[in-house]
């Protein structure tokens, strides 16, 4: 295929419409079909990038392979195409500008006046075909964040309005995504939203070419009808998108609308092969049809927030699936957790994941949850600072360090088993001082964690500033916590597990962001398992 097709997604009426997983969905039936697809998202806040945002404001940080911390949408692309994402694949409207400021003052621009047209909109469409350059796809699908109408999407609206104009029609197409509100007080759907949305759209002079509408009810014929005429697309390319038990069903429910047959035709390209989603069809099944049910407490700060954590459920969908069983996930805020609480809280569960996070809320409950986990035999995992929490609860309790914390908590702590490394001290930046993205990591032979993985040698992703403190790693193996990952590099440790205990996994890294639905993480696969076994013991 000679050159890259672009798709555009956009948003109407309201965020969170779930314009990510359409336009995942979208790119894994065309990667189905055969064409080679990848995802990349304009976000248009000036955050440089979702690194520094709280949780609550915009969900979990999700980080790629090369180390770029992104938007969470990010992740769906990665567990629906199994295809690493980058740094190119996440735009914010803070490293556009960055750059163009940059640029000026090294005197790029010649002195000339720098706007939001030329200079703003030429970045944006620099980074739209980054991808597409490199010659490595032949469809790259954009979703632009936020909603049409705000002050922040209009350089990006107006850079996909002269990309458009550039490529030609058969080589770019805008969908756009919006919702069809059912009003129980007149018992009827209503298109105006729709409408409207549109017409703002066509105010920037962009048109869509396929109209996706959210809805909670079927849309019938007669609707779909009004909204091409009134909307000025074909009846064929108003597809409806209505609510799913899963995520994972909406691919099937687009290809059973159409989607990616009305894309293939506007874009001139073939549309003779059926796409082959039959692994995709097992995963489902094995998702909806489980033969057991296990309960996982996962123990953290933000858990008011579904979003805060959404590579770890995921990742538990994933896993869950490859066991066959169903996981319930708990999800139990650490700051409610204390010697009176905790056996109420956790007792009953077949296992406990301790999150990532940072600062000190909830520490001591997180503390608590870990120590209950390990003298009552809970398959347990800690994830990056879940695995901290495992080392100061041991230190404490078992070698009886009293005090032991991380200096991230406590900056006067007479053991810092958990300290941040000599050469990060000086560091201010706050996006600077972190170990970001995959690492190398040697596995012990004959450990639990070799087991898991099945090879010695493995690359994990990473998002964190405080590291395991090698001084009291003697002490701590010693006393029954091993070191049974190393980064070969630098000789930090990665992983740490108990000798005489069924299943206590803490690693420093981040499993969760690399499991898809055509490769869960073994990580969580084990661990899903040990749980299992431990149901059917209590049972």
């Amino acid at each position: 295929m000679a050159e890259t097709k672009y798709i555009f997604v956009t948003g109407g009426v309201s965020s969170s419409l779930g314009k990510g997983i359409i336009a995942a969905s979208l790119a894994k039936l065309l990667q189905a079909r055969g064409f080679r697809t990848t995802i990349q998202k304009l976000d248009p806040y000036i955050n440089v990038d979702p690194g520094t945002l709280n949780p609550y404001e915009h969900g979990e940080c999700y980080v790629t392979e090369d180390g770029a911390e992104t938007d969470l949408d990010l992740g769906h692309y990665e567990r629906f195409l199994n295809v690493n994402t980058s740094q190119a694949n996440n735009v914010t409207t803070g490293r556009i500008y960055q750059s163009v400021i940059e640029k000026e003052r090294r005197g790029e621009f010649l002195g000339k006046t720098v706007q939001v047209v030329p200079h703003i909109t030429n970045e944006i469409k620099e980074r739209i075909q980054i991808l597409g350059k490199k010659k490595e796809y032949d469809i790259v699908i954009t979703e632009i964040g936020g909603t049409v109408g705000d002050i922040e999407s209009l350089p990006y609206i107006e850079a996909v309005r002269q990309l458009k104009w550039e490529l030609g029609d058969e080589n770019a197409l805008v969908i756009h995504l919006t919702l069809v509100p059912f009003l129980s007080a007149a018992g009827e759907l209503k298109t105006k939203p729709t409408q409207h949305s549109v017409k703002t759209l066509m105010e920037s002079g962009l048109k869509a070419d396929i109209l996706v509408c959210r809805t909670e009810h079927e849309l019938s014929d007669d609707i779909r009808r009004k909204l091409a005429i009134f909307c000025n697309v074909r009846q064929e390319a108003v597809i409806q998108s209505i609510d799913a038990p899963t995520i994972y069903d909406v691919p099937n429910l687009m290809l059973k609308e159409g989607l990616d047959t009305v894309t293939l035709k506007k874009l001139d390209l073939p549309d003779e092969i059926t796409p082959n989603l039959e692994q995709w069809n097992k995963f489902l099944d094995r998702h909806k049809n489980p033969k057991a049910e296990i309960r996982i407490g996962l123990i953290g700060k933000y858990v008011e927030l579904q979003d805060s954590y959404k590579s770890i459920l995921e990742a538990f969908i994933h896993a869950g699936a490859e066991n066959e069983v169903k996981v319930v996930v708990e999800s139990i805020h650490s700051e409610f957790i204390n010697e009176n609480t905790i056996k109420n809280k956790i007792s009953h569960l077949d296992g406990v994941l301790v999150a990532p996070g940072f600062g000190e809320r909830g520490i001591e409950g997180k503390i608590d949850a870990v120590q209950f986990a390990r003298e009552n035999k809970l398959p347990f995992l800690g994830i990056c600072l879940g695995m901290q929490m495992a080392v100061i609860e041991f230190a404490r309790n078992v070698l009886q360090l009293k005090g032991a914390n991380s200096t991230e908590m406590d900056q006067s702590t007479k053991h810092p088993v958990i300290d941040i490394m000599e050469e990060q001290k000086n560091i201010t930046h706050m996006g600077g001082t972190m170990r970001l993205g995959a690492w190398d990591c040697h596995l012990k032979e004959g450990s639990a964690i070799h087991e898991v993985y099945g090879k010695a040698d493995i690359k994990e992703r990473h998002r964190h500033r405080y590291e395991y403190n090698n001084k009291y790693k003697e002490q701590l193996e010693k006393a029954g916590m091993l070191s049974t990952g190393i980064n070969p590099e630098t000789g930090l440790v990665e992983v740490v597990e108990l000798k005489d205990h069924p299943w206590f996994v803490g690693v420093q890294y981040h499993p969760e962001y690399k499991s898809t639905v055509a490769s869960p993480h073994p990580l969580f696969v084990a661990f899903v398992k040990a749980a299992y076994e431990h149901s059917k013991k209590k049972a």
